[in-house]
């Protein structure tokens, strides 16, 4: 309980002090374990059953991962993704390892600090880009996709680790072996997925228990890092299949939600336990070391992923903005290389000068991710402001898009248009300009972007020249005014407006509305509906009395 208490308040303590600075909560829980750990104040042993729930934590992040990774998913950024990312891996990795082996550090384990060094912080970029409302731009989806493909390519390297670490002087037989293993592993899963899982989860999901519902939920992950362990291959390669084939069914979401408290508060654990690993005692010695580490990853990896850009065909705008956002190291280096220890492949302190490195460059990634249209200016020599670009993000989102509905305003009202619109099939775009609103919508991918739609060159973004319909849901009646005159100029689509009330739909009706829905005249009409209908009046008979009543009161 000493222990508990002790790890608990100094997370809580940290995690406060970091985030007043706007850094992320992973950079709390490494000061923790640092502050704990051996090589400062020794106040909590490092143990094998600390470590354990700390890997742990490594198998619920995979899981999640794989959620994420679905065919649809995959197809939508197939070029970004097994294009520039696999490129992106590749050379970072062979630069990476190269500087590694060239200052002595063996090949095979050089592979792996090449690839800990290719390695940027999903966690850290999605959430300053989410937070600043570029994650749907067009660098923001390059850096998605490259990040997506990270996440993907450090699977290979968790199972190269134990490979490397069993000493072989032959990799090949290991390499072919374990291959074989993991499409035995990937088929059993997939199996198991299709056939299995789904009528396993429709059974839980009758019970509607969420206890039940989150004890499966923990057995299936568990269970297949389990099934790959006994393979002889990682127990986060199990857990990445079981994700990726559960992403396929209507249950990820509800999933993702129960597995994600787990996977936070071990992957907490996990970032203390690295943590702990770091000796402060040590950097008076080797601060050249990661300071030269530092700039070498920052400038090194910046600079690589913008000529590839370049060279896939981006702009320099583009290319320059996600080198910037692209530039650190990340939770699955730190991983890779904590995996590298544990299995005796590299030494205890040849690992902290990169280490050291890994922590400062995430360190100092929300400044360089909140700043990217600076190295933007530097290349382009114009003025460019951060969210500038929102048009462009608006009418990459809308896409080839033709005969859609656009929604002003994701309120409520706004919502639950959306919402009968996706299920009748129907495409749609969502402009609203409160920021907090468009960031939980962007975490249910939803179709929502930030935008004010009384400037033409929003809803010109929004292609309204080739919607099918306008819905102006805001509650100001002035507001909406002007987004339906601005409309006007742009479109000649149907245009439905709500107001309050009825007073002003005159005003409207004469720029051009196609159809009111004031709130107190609908509100009545719909309870004296439902009224009528309750004492046994045919409903058809009842609707066509209201649209008569409203028809006569809007003077048609």
């Amino acid at each position: 309980m000493n222990d508990i208490i002790l790890i608990l308040s100094l997370s809580v303590l940290s995690v406060l002090v970091v985030q007043r600075f706007h850094l992320p909560a992973i950079i709390g829980y490494l000061l923790v374990g640092t502050i704990i750990g051996p090589h400062a104040f020794g106040l909590i042993e490092f143990s094998e059953t600390t470590r354990s729930l700390g890997e742990i934590g490594v198998v619920f992040l995979l899981f999640t991962i794989g959620l994420d990774f679905s065919i649809a998913q995959l197809r939508s950024f197939k070029t970004t993704l097994f294009g520039l990312g696999s490129a992106q891996v590749l050379v970072g990795t062979v630069f990476g390892g190269w500087i590694a082996w060239y200052l002595g550090i063996e090949w095979k384990t050089a592979i792996i600090v090449g690839g800990a060094l290719a390695l940027s912080s999903t966690a850290i970029v999605i959430k300053q880009l989410t937070d600043q409302l570029e994650l749907k731009t067009r660098h923001g989806r390059a850096s998605l996709g490259i990040l997506l493909f990270q996440d993907l390519a450090a699977v290979p390297f968790l199972v190269l680790i134990p490979i490397f670490a069993a000493g072989n002087e032959s990799v090949g037989t290991p390499l072919l072996l374990a291959f074989i293993k993991g499409l035995i592993a990937f088929f059993a899963i997939l199996f198991v997925g299709r056939f299995v899982l789904r009528p396993v989860f429709h059974l839980v999901a009758g019970t509607r228990s969420e206890e039940l519902f989150t004890i499966t939920v923990l057995l299936i992950s568990l269970a297949a890092a389990w099934v790959t362990h006994l393979l002889g291959l990682s127990l986060a390669l199990g857990a990445f299949l079981a994700g990726m084939m559960l992403s396929e069914t209507e249950y990820r979401h509800q999933i993702e939600a129960e597995i994600r408290p787990f996977r936070d508060i071990l992957l907490a654990l996990f970032f203390i336990t690295v943590g702990m690993q770091l000796n402060l005692l040590m950097l008076p010695e080797i601060w050249h070391w990661v300071l030269l580490l530092v700039a070498g990853l920052i400038i090194g990896k910046g600079l690589v992923i913008y000529f590839l850009l370049l060279l896939f065909g981006q702009s320099r705008d583009v290319a320059s903005r996600t080198g910037a956002i692209l530039a650190n190291g990340g939770e699955f280096g730190i991983a890779l290389l904590t995996l590298a220890v544990i299995t005796n492949l590299i030494n205890y302190q040849d690992t902290q000068p990169i280490l050291a490195a890994l922590i400062l460059s995430m360190v100092i990634a929300p400044l360089l991710i909140r700043k990217n249209h600076v190295f933007s200016n530097l290349i382009m020599k114009k003025d460019i402001e951060a969210g500038e670009d929102l048009p462009g993000q608006i009418a990459e989102g809308v896409g080839m898009l033709e005969d859609h509905i656009v929604i002003c305003g994701y309120g409520n009202v706004g919502k639950q248009i959306a919402t009968i619109l996706e299920h009748n099939d129907y495409a749609y775009i969502c402009l609203d300009n409160n920021i907090e609103v468009v960031k939980k919508a962007w975490l249910e991918d939803e179709p929502v972007f930030y935008g004010d739609a009384r400037k033409p060159r929003i809803l010109s973004a929004a292609k309204l020249v080739h919607a099918r319909a306008l819905m102006i849901c805001i509650d100001s009646e002035e507001n909406a005014l002007q987004i339906l005159k601005q409309a006007r100029k742009i479109s000649m689509c149907s245009v439905y407006v709500r107001i309050r009330s009825e007073q002003s739909a005159d005003i409207f009706m004469t720029e051009g509305a196609t159809e009111i829905v004031a709130e107190t005249l609908e509100t009545g009409s719909m309870m004296a509906a439902q009224l009528l209908i309750g004492m046994d009046r045919e409903p058809k008979e009842v609707f066509d009395q209201v649209a008569r009543s409203r028809k006569q009161y809007f003077g048609g």
